[in-house]
Formats: structure tokens, sequence, C-alpha cells
């Protein structure tokens, strides 16, 4: 068989059909044909065969067609394929409060990519809590031909293809689809900033993919809303209302009032004090004593976590694997630990605090225990308020009472654990007794100069002027701002030469000349 032995026939048009228009032709040995809707399409196939054949082009035995077209069309990836790949890529590298996280910020933006007049569209609730726990949590597919399957499939179908997001229009919907919630409420700024970090992240690994020619997020002109972190004070609550709340715990929870002091006195997370072993403790019989902190037990979903529990024990927040963080503590603190270690002891693997079972003590029951002591001790009214809200709120109250005190921000920074940068942004409101040094100081510059400089005040004169003296008491008179001509700089200018005779000039000479005369006049 010839590749090359082609001849092309007229359109055949067969009536009745659904595509009427037959182009036929002969190539390699065997009789083509393929059928068109309307003449237009049908000439416009039949023309380029009989180009292809003229420019001699090899035709493919199997397809009769120029094997220059068997070139495959290029593979149009969807941007709910490519969300769903980023989450598998970020999946094992992530904690499981960043990938719950992720997988909401990708769940918002992904109905905002899909095709607008697409049929069946399902709930939008419903359509974001499947892409929320299935599409994007490689741990939990949907099962076959469940209700969740089928509207990822819908999903599917309907979304755009990644390199839609390169057109400006598309990529402001995704980024307006960000800050509203479900209920079409405006979303928190920090929100806003937490889910668009997400979208440049997926969309910079699509450019890395090659699907897109750069980032679209690095050139568009879209403000990024201002969030505030510095932390209200009205939270704060102050050593006497401190000591109150841990006295009410004494009371009602005996064995969880170590457990808030941890929160205070050495201004530890809730995360990192549920996982205090007391290998980690350094408890001396009198003085301070000191806490080794190298791992955190934050609770989440056990969707997310890589073990199937919900307390997933992992290294200190915003640390590499392996960090350590060394807390003293005070006297108050170590009387407090080692007198729960000797009522209470410690769980199998060396835990001081433990659940009712013996596992993680978790944030439901110590957060009971901390509303109950809040109404006992402060009261209805500032119970109602938002002062010691959480048992977070005991950490920022020890570390506003670190920075009052006058301690180095770089210490406080890191028995905290975190950048002196973020120290003084968050704390920036709660830092007290520092405006009225900062008062003084503006008034004793403020403060009129009296008697003071080399120039006396008017006030001055007057009382330093005998009583019997007949002068005239000195009046301060306003005086007249100098001109424009007056207020330019001096500028240096040759001296002009009069004219002199040749005897004025042998004079002038001899003058020069006199060793007598040491200057000139002026």
């Amino acid at each position: 068989m010839n590749g090359f032995d082609v001849s092309v026939h007229a359109i055949r048009r067969r009536p009745g059909r659904r595509k009427p228009f037959e182009v036929r032709w002969r190539a390699a040995g065997r009789s083509r044909s393929k059928s068109f809707t309307t003449r237009k399409l049908a000439d416009s196939y039949r023309a380029e065969l009989v180009r292809a054949a003229r420019m001699g082009l090899d035709f493919d035995p199997l397809t009769g067609e120029p094997t220059a077209w068997d070139v495959p069309e290029p593979v149009i990836v969807t941007w709910y394929e490519e969300a769903a790949a980023y989450a598998v890529m970020k999946w094992p590298s992530l904690a499981a409060h960043s990938r719950a996280s992720l997988a909401e910020a990708l769940a918002t933006v992904t109905p905002a990519l899909t095709r607008t007049g697409a049929r069946n569209r399902p709930d939008q609730h419903e359509l974001r809590t499947v892409l929320y726990r299935h599409a994007f949590n490689p741990a939990r597919p949907a099962d076959p031909g469940s209700p969740a399957a089928q509207v990822l499939d819908w999903a599917q179908q309907a979304s755009l293809p990644v390199g839609c997001l390169s057109e400006p229009a598309v990529l402001r919907r995704a980024l307006e689809a960000l800050t509203f919630r479900l209920d079409g409420s405006r979303a928190a700024a920090n929100t806003i900033i937490r889910k668009r970090v997400v979208l440049h992240g997926a969309l910079g690994y699509a450019a890395e993919a090659g699907l897109l020619p750069d980032n679209p997020l690095d050139s568009f002109a879209w403000r990024v809303p201002q969030s505030s972190a510095a932390l209200d004070p009205a939270v704060v609550a102050s050593p006497e209302q401190v000591t109150a709340l841990l006295d009410a715990v004494a009371r009602t929870y005996p064995e969880l009032i170590a457990f808030f002091g941890c929160l205070y006195y050495a201004a530890l997370r809730p995360e990192e004090a549920v996982a205090l072993r007391l290998a980690d403790c350094h408890l001396p019989g009198s003085g301070w004593g000191m806490l080794r902190l190298a791992l955190a037990a934050p609770r989440t979903a056990a969707a997310w976590t890589s073990d199937g529990t919900s307390y997933e024990q992992r290294g200190l927040k915003h640390r590499p694997d392996g960090a350590i963080r060394m807390v003293p503590i005070p006297p108050v603190l170590v009387a407090m630990l080692s007198a729960h270690h000797a009522a209470y002891g410690t769980a199998p693997d060396g835990r001081l605090f433990r659940g009712t079972r013996g596992g993680p003590l978790s944030g439901s029951l110590y957060g009971r225990a901390w509303q109950s002591a809040r109404a006992l001790a402060l009261g209805p009214e500032l119970a109602a308020s938002g002062l010691a809200r959480r048992p977070y709120d005991l950490r920022h109250a020890a570390l506003s009472l670190w920075l009052n005190s006058g301690g180095d921000p770089a210490q406080i920074a890191a028995r905290a654990g975190h950048s002196v940068a973020v120290l003084l942004t968050v704390y920036s409101h709660c830092i007290h007794g520092r405006d009225d040094l900062l008062n003084q100081q503006i008034d004793q510059v403020l403060q009129p100069s009296t008697g003071r400089g080399p120039c006396p005040s008017v006030e001055s004169q007057r009382l330093h002027r005998p009583r019997d003296s007949t002068e005239p008491a000195v009046v301060p008179t306003l005086r007249r701002p100098p001109s424009p001509s007056a207020m330019r700089p001096w500028i240096p200018r040759p001296a002009r030469r009069r004219p002199t005779d040749h005897a004025d000039a042998k004079t002038d000479t001899c003058r020069h000349s006199s060793p007598d005369n040491g200057h000139l006049d002026r």
C-alpha cells in the first residue's frame, strides 16, 4: 500500500440523514468517507484533503487521513482537577489544622470557578460541604454512587479550565468569592488573607506544571484587606482577677488548677500544656524551676490527622521539627505542678494532665471548667464581657504582665515561642504605665525656658530691675517679618575697582610694600 496514492472525490449529498453531506476519498488502496451536517463543513474538510495530497503528505493506512493530522489534542485540565492535585501534594507536609484550612479555602473558591449556565447545579451549602469533606481530603474519598460522588462529578464536569484563570474577569470572580461567607456576609480580613495565600499557592503549582504561563496573582491589581493583629486590652485580666479565677478553679476543678497555672505563669499554649510530661519539668524544692517544651498536641477533627485520632502530637508551633523551648517558671507554678503530681500522678506515657478516661485532656473539659470559674469569680457583669473569655487569654495576660514589668522583649518572645515583631504587634495596646513617663518628658520640653539661655525673657528683665529705677518697663513688640530679599542667602561678590591715575597706583604700591603697614584698611 502506498500512502501517497490519494484521490479525492466530489461531495455526495444524502437526503434524510442527520449528516447529509459526505466527503469521499481513496487513500492507501482503501475508500474512505466522512459525513458533515452542513455543506460548508464538508467543503472545508475536502479542501484540506486536497491540499494535503498536493503537498505530498503521507496518509495513514488506518485512518485514511494525513499522518500530520494525528497530533494528539491538548489535554484540558480543569480547576477542580488542579485543586485536588494541589491538596494531595500538600497533604503530607501540613499539620491537621493547616490541612483543614487549605481544604476550606479551596472549597470556597471552587464553586466560583464553574460554568454559570451549568444545569442541575447542587445547593451552594451542599456543594461546599462535599468539596471540603471529600474533594480536598485525600484520606476520605467519596463512596462510588453516593450523593457526594454525584456532586463531585457535577463539579468536575462544570469546572472551568485552569487556563481561564489568566483572564482578569475570571480571576477577580475567584478573589471576590474569598471575601464572603456562605450566608453572604463579609468574611474577616484574616480569613480573606489566609484563603488568598492558599489560592496563590495553587496557582503557583499550576504554573510549575505548565498549565499557566505564570502565577496571575503576582501581577493582578487586587487590594488585599488590612487586618489588625493587635490584641484587645479588654480581654486581658489583671493579676488580681487571674488570682480570683484560679482560686475558683481550685474550688470547682482542683485537678485543673495546675493546667491553668501553666497557661498563666509560663505563658504556654493550651496544646503545649496538654502534651506536657513530668520528664519535661524541673521542679526544685525552692526557687524557680524550668520547663523543656518539645511537643504540642493540638486538637482537631480526626478526618484531618494522619493517624485518625483527634490529637496529633507534633512539634512546637511555627518551629522546625526537633526544636525545643526552655521556659523558666516561678515558685508558685513549681508548687502547683509538684502538688498536682503528688495528688493525681501521671498518664502511662508520662503526661501530667489527662482526660476522664486517661486520654489527652480535651478542650471541652477544660473549657467547661473555665466558664464555670469565670461565672464564680467575675460575677454576672464581667462574665458576660470578653474579659478572659477563653483559657488562651491567660497566655495573653501573662505576656502583657511580662511586658509591663519592663522585661527584655527578646527574652519574653523567646519564652513565648514567637518573634519579637509578633510580640510587639499583638500586645502593642496592652503595655501600660509608659504613657505617664512619655507625658512627663514632653512636659519638660514644652515648659517655657524662663531666665535660661543667652536671651533672657521679658519677665526676667522686669524682675531684675531695681524698684527705684526710672527706666521704663520693657514692653514686647511684634517684629515685622523680614522681607524676601533679606531672607536670601548671602552670596559673595567681587569688589569693584575704582579707576585711579598713575600717581594713586604708585601710592597704593608703596602702601602695600611699606613694612610699617601691617594691614590694609577695608
